[in-house]
């Protein structure tokens, strides 16, 4: 290894689709008695926040700020009372 390259870290950032989560997560949750009315998980990633729209048309926000993907389907999960 070059002299250079021993003090160099190289980190790896893995950016998670996160509404590609919760469109897989909304397909589960909509199988499922206790979150059936559930018709769209939206995220905005400028606010970081998940909005869920249910069937009679209210719908929820859900903070989601500096969640990975797993703690996200945790935190909507909680909300949902699931």
């Amino acid at each position: 290894m070059h002299d250079q390259c021993k003090d160099f870290a190289l980190e790896v950032i893995v950016v998670e689709n996160k509404q590609k989560i919760l469109d897989l997560l909304l397909k589960t949750l909509q199988a499922t008695a206790n979150a059936a009315d559930v018709v769209s998980l939206t995220y905005d990633a400028e606010r970081e926040s998940v909005t869920v729209k249910f069937d009679g048309g209210s719908s929820r926000v859900i903070n989601v700020a500096m969640d990975s993907g797993t703690a996200m389907i945790r935190d909507v999960m909680k909300q949902l009372g699931c």
